[in-house]
């Protein structure tokens, strides 16, 4: 029976490509989402994925969301943290809600779904756990502090977490994506962009495939003895 992988974030974007790479390399991907049911429903129809929704920030949501998954799929052998938001501003200007909701999400929902499925994994003997930082949480940004000390922390989040598995055969490591072509990164305004652009060694935009595949060489037999690491897919912006 093909192992089970749960892709949060993962029927849109980065997430999607996520989702598309480790269904053709055998999983069984279950794509989380949080509330965009006809973009989701979309998605399932277009790929056959099955696709479940709950908040990645809720922790009682993903103890019952990875249940669900469970108990249709099989047990849960993988999964990528991919699911995130952002609420930019510089601190003078943030509120405390905007600070409070990146950090609960992006590095909440990374603990939240951990402690939904590790134990699992370390019993069984075998387990991925794919985290996506960001550069932005390597070298910061102006105007993201809550967003960049999230991602900063999921990367700290990914080395202390790999101790505790390695010996039991699961593994946990953290792809931080540069500038990727997604809705994200469209919606920011062409002249800013096209500054972000010229900073990047190779000229140009990443692609969600691209990062999709790197999440699937981690996840894969080839990786079993790479954990605690940080893969950087950043076009060389941030060499860290």
């Amino acid at each position: 029976m093909s192992r089970v992988a749960i892709v949060t974030g993962g029927t849109r974007g980065i997430g999607e490509a996520i989702s598309l790479a480790l269904r053709d390399m055998g999983f069984q991907v279950a794509a989380n989402y949080a509330g965009n049911t006809e973009r989701a429903k979309a998605f399932t129809d277009k790929t056959g994925i099955p696709s479940y929704s709950w908040d990645v920030g809720d922790h009682q949501a993903c103890l019952d969301g990875c249940a669900q998954v469970a108990s249709d799929l099989g047990p849960v052998d993988v999964v990528v943290n991919n699911a995130g938001i952002t609420r930019d501003g510089v601190l003078a200007k943030m509120s405390f809600e905007d600070w409070n909701e990146v950090m609960r999400i992006n590095l909440g929902g990374c603990f939240n779904m951990a402690k939904a499925t590790f134990m699992g994994m370390r019993e069984r003997g075998w387990g991925r756990i794919v985290n996506i930082g960001s550069i932005n949480g390597q070298a910061g940004q102006y105007g993201q502090v809550n967003y960049a000390a999230a991602k900063s922390g999921i990367h700290g989040f990914t080395k202390a977490l790999a101790q505790e598995g390695a010996k039991y055969g699961v593994t946990v490591n953290a792809i931080a994506p540069g500038y990727i072509d997604t809705d994200m990164v469209a919606a920011v305004p062409a002249a800013v962009l096209e500054k972000i652009v010229a900073r990047i060694p190779v000229g140009r935009l990443g692609h969600a495939e691209e990062i999709a595949r790197g999440v699937a060489f981690l996840c894969s037999e080839d990786a079993g003895f790479v954990t605690g690491s940080t893969l950087s897919i950043n076009g060389g912006q941030h060499m860290y």
